[in-house]
């Protein structure tokens, strides 16, 4: 966990929570509440910078491209949801977070879905990860490739019923 993004709407919650107030890092400065501290504003204090890629990436492409392509995963995200959702062979086993959606054949429990997996990997035009929740063997199919379209959702959709299909 070298560099991450937290988007928050209220920064004062931000500094409230984490709240590093170890005696070492006090100084005049953050103990009148005058400055920002950043220290506040990150997960850890002695990672290494490996946030200047993130820098990079807004300094090039700028903050409204990089929301526009997290809406745009998260959009196709919600499509290929709505496929799984329309396909009575599998259920959405957990909410969709993002740009990711878990899902699983609704019969055949783990062994099936596990086989699934390597169905699916194994022919080389889409790839998905697996997880266990509440006990549960899910599937989960993430969109986070820049140049991600509906078409590569579309087709990894196609892929994953049709491996479904040769194997029940």
């Amino acid at each position: 966990m070298d560099c991450c993004c937290t988007w928050v709407r209220d920064t004062r919650a931000l500094v409230r929570a984490p709240g590093t107030s170890t005696e070492y890092l006090k100084n005049r400065a953050t103990d009148t509440k005058n400055v920002v501290d950043y220290k506040d504003w990150q997960i850890a204090l002695t990672r290494r910078f490996r946030s200047i890629r993130l820098w990079l990436v807004l300094q090039s492409h700028g903050a409204v491209r990089l929301q526009s392509h997290i809406r745009s995963d998260v959009g196709l995200a919600r499509r290929f949801e709505m496929l799984v959702r329309g396909d009575r062979r599998f259920e959405v086993a957990a909410k969709r977070r993002f740009s990711l959606v878990c899902f699983r054949l609704v019969r055949g429990g783990p062994e099936l879905n596990a086989a699934l997996l390597e169905a699916v990997n194994a022919s080389g035009r889409a790839y998905i990860t697996h997880t266990v929740i509440g006990g549960i063997y899910v599937l989960r199919f993430v969109v986070g490739v820049a140049l991600t379209q509906e078409r590569h959702v579309d087709e990894a959709w196609k892929v994953i019923q049709e491996q479904a299909e040769l194997l029940m």
